[in-house]
């Protein structure tokens, strides 16, 4: 296992900008060494990372993340990480479903909106 990774190295493997890695520092998630104005990643950093991006592909916010991240590094560490993954991911659930149930009303609504127009058309004698 390599000792550090640098900032190109980690964009390119990822597909993300500098800025996003910076901001990922900024926001205390990632703690790259430096050398003098060069970051250099240790393994643990690319490994957050990795797991910043998941969560962001799951929906998970900045904050949310951050969380997860602190609780792993504290006692119980990976046991309470996991548990509370678990809560995050079960909210993300029940979102998503009720967004499901509003975007499937949403449609109902057009399907019926647009009916009601074809039926007016057809009364005013126009084809559609």
């Amino acid at each position: 296992m390599r000792e550090y990774y640098t900032i190109t190295e980690l964009t390119r493997e990822f597909g993300i900008s500098t800025r996003t890695l910076r901001f990922y520092e900024d926001e205390g998630l990632i703690h790259p060494v430096r050398r003098g104005r060069t970051r250099l990643y240790r393994p643990s950093d690319r490994h957050l990372v990795r797991q910043i991006l998941r969560g962001r592909r799951l929906g998970f916010s900045i904050n949310e993340i951050r969380e997860i991240i602190e609780v792993y590094r504290t006692p119980p560490g990976e046991v309470a990480q996991l548990h509370l993954m678990i809560q995050k991911i079960e909210e993300k659930r029940q979102n998503l479903r009720q967004k499901r149930r509003d975007l499937e009303d949403t449609l109902q609504e057009l399907d019926q909106a647009e009916e009601a127009c074809v039926e007016r058309l057809a009364e005013l004698g126009v084809k559609t």
